[in-house]
């Protein structure tokens, strides 16, 4: 029963409140009980606050005792990323650099997610300011993926995808700045959005990277990804680039299907190569789509090769982030991001200036593609999730060619874009397909997510997982 309870979506969590089946303080006692047996081999936590959880999961339980919950979250279960300020509890950002001590407000999404009734239990792991697509930093470790411990559960929200997937907690927050959320939904076999930019407010706006950024959730059902960006894109004045708010409900028309709709199909965008049982696994989902009811037609590459004028801008990003830690504290930083922030801070501002302005290029490309195309299909990742021991940014795994080719280009342009399981290789470990749309489409994506989950449901608990999660001592 523990283990049914772990792996029930927000959805069916809320339902269970509502006829008096389960309380919010009975579900908190299985997830911190889970993330108690589990954590050790996971290593998916920065923080836990089992007292806080504990007290917000009575108070839960009250309302709903009464009938009277404060909203539409109101006792589920849902983790944090540590890179985003919470009030009362520390932001490290994987960085035995930054300051130990409680943080004074909480970030437009997480005020929204409290107003919502959710009980925040604990802060997941990211690699040192979110720098790259896996999770390790000097300050945590190594986090490992739930499907096999061996490999890795991607970035920068690893924490937030293994923490998911083994059943702890049913929802997760994360952000995603070159493919932080879709990264991890593939590599775990969970459903990711990254919404438009300035969908989903944020505070404070001082990352270089803070343009290319947007929170979004890691979930096990679409439902219940549509439910947390519901109370996510509620506004704040505190983020002066965020959206109008228009009250949409996400939920609604989630399942009106993708019949007559256009779909290009890409799987070498900008000129990206894909492992063949990769290739092979998106190409059998992108058909799904066709047996929906939706036109899809292959278009090729679409855009040149992103690096040439992007990674000096990327990097230009690191060197100033470089520069806001203080010279006597930058022998803690992990050596391969100190090497790459100081390449940054000595490149050429000309060079990354030019990145700027090619990303309004990128977005005109994408625009007018989407005249044509309702939504364009790629892998999400062209690999599967490499060992948790590869080194970041390497032949082994290069950020450009393995990481975050089919990423990267909708934080530049600012699109949304979602990861869906698709499968799982012949080794067993998962595989993600990627769903983009012009700005503001959102609702599109979801729907077209929640068609592809009909056509091809996930099962939780899941065997192998449990298989893997039963060798933690």
């Amino acid at each position: 029963m523990s283990d049914e309870i772990a792996y029930m979506t927000a959805t069916d969590l809320i339902a269970c409140y509502r006829r008096g089946a389960l309380s919010p303080s009975e579900a908190i006692e299985v997830v911190l009980a889970r993330l108690e047996k589990l954590e050790p081999g996971l290593n998916a936590f920065q923080l836990v606050d089992a007292e806080a959880a504990r007290t917000a999961a009575v108070q839960s339980t009250e309302r709903w005792a009464k009938g009277a919950p404060c909203g539409a979250l109101d006792g589920v279960p849902i983790s944090i990323k540590d890179i985003i300020p919470t009030l009362g509890w520390p932001t490290r950002s994987g960085s035995l650099t930054t300051p130990e001590g409680p943080g004074e407000f909480d970030a437009p999404c997480v005020a929204r997610l409290r107003e919502a009734g959710a009980v925040l239990f604990g802060k997941t792991t990211t690699p040192e300011f979110g720098w790259k697509g896996m999770t390790d930093s000097p300050l945590k470790g190594v986090t490992r993926n739930p499907w096999n411990l061996a490999h890795t559960p991607g970035g920068s929200s690893g924490g937030a995808g293994a923490a998911m997937a083994a059943g702890i907690g049913a929802l997760a927050h994360g952000n995603d700045g070159g493919g932080s959320v879709r990264i991890p939904s593939s590599y775990c076999g969970l459903y990711g959005l990254k919404p438009t930019f300035g969908r989903v407010p944020h505070h404070p706006q001082d990352s270089p990277f803070s343009t290319l950024s947007a929170s979004g959730p890691l979930a096990r059902s679409v439902a219940d990804a549509a439910l947390m960006l519901n109370e996510m894109a509620k506004p704040d004045a505190r983020d002066w680039y965020a959206l109008p708010y228009d009250g949409r409900d996400y939920l609604a028309d989630l399942d009106a299907g993708v019949a007559g709709l256009k779909i290009g199909l890409s799987t070498n965008l900008g000129g990206a190569e894909v492992v063949p049982e990769v290739l092979e696994t998106v190409t059998h989902a992108a058909n799904r789509f066709a047996d929906l009811g939706a036109e899809v037609t292959e278009v090729g590459p679409v855009i040149e090769p992103l690096r040439p004028i992007f990674e000096d801008y990327w990097l230009a990003g690191f060197g100033f982030t470089l520069s806001k830690v203080a010279p006597e504290k930058r022998d803690l930083l992990e050596p391969r991001f100190r090497e790459l922030a100081e390449r940054g801070a000595a490149g050429s501002k000309e060079a990354a200036f030019a990145g700027m302005v090619a990303r309004a290029a990128l977005g005109s490309t994408f625009s007018q593609f989407h005249e044509t195309f309702d939504l364009l299909l790629t892998p999400t990742m062209p690999t599967p999730p490499p060992t948790a021991d590869t080194p970041y940014h390497s032949e082994q795994f290069d950020r450009w060619h393995h990481a975050v080719p089919f990423t990267v280009p909708f934080n530049l342009t600012g699109q949304p874009a979602a990861s869906v399981p698709c499968g799982l290789t012949v080794s067993g470990l998962p595989v993600g397909l990627q769903i983009v749309g012009p700005r503001y489409s959102e609702a599109l994506i979801l729907r077209a997510m929640r068609a592809f989950e009909r056509a091809a449901p996930v099962a939780w608990p899941n065997p192998a997982i449990n298989a893997s999660l039963a060798t933690i001592n």
